[in-house]
């Protein structure tokens, strides 16, 4: 019998940025969300750098030559939170730009906060 989908959360506007982006983008990276839920992880899905470990990944859809990423969290046992979707403008190498890394280190604080009102919740 099959595992239960964990949930996804979405922190702040994560939703809205997934939605802004082109359908085929969209498909790609919710099917890595739908692994996830399942408890694995998509072979497109690398460990975002800066992060300490695997516990925060990021997903790179790549279409009519521009590239889309989300970044989520598996660091909660029940629930995969979404932090962050957007299209990668930089021209110049494939590091994710410090603003960009800033606001997913915020988000990643909210996902934390979130995750303990959410197991409270849960009881």
């Amino acid at each position: 019998m099959p595992e239960a989908l964990k949930p996804v959360g979405w922190i702040a506007s994560s939703k809205k940025e997934l939605l802004a982006l082109p359908a085929e983008a969209q498909r790609d990276i919710g099917h890595a969300l739908y692994w996830a839920q399942l408890g694995g992880k998509h072979i497109d899905a690398k460990p975002l750098q800066g992060f300490g470990g695997a516990g925060v990944l990021e997903i790179v859809a790549i279409h009519d030559g521009d590239a889309y990423r989300a970044v989520y969290t598996v660091r909660f046992a029940e629930i995969v939170y979404v932090l962050y979707c957007f299209q990668k403008k930089s021209k110049s190498g494939i590091a994710t730009p410090k603003g960009e890394i800033e606001l997913i280190k915020s988000r990643l604080r909210r996902a934390e906060e979130e995750y303990t009102k959410w197991q409270k919740n849960q009881k």
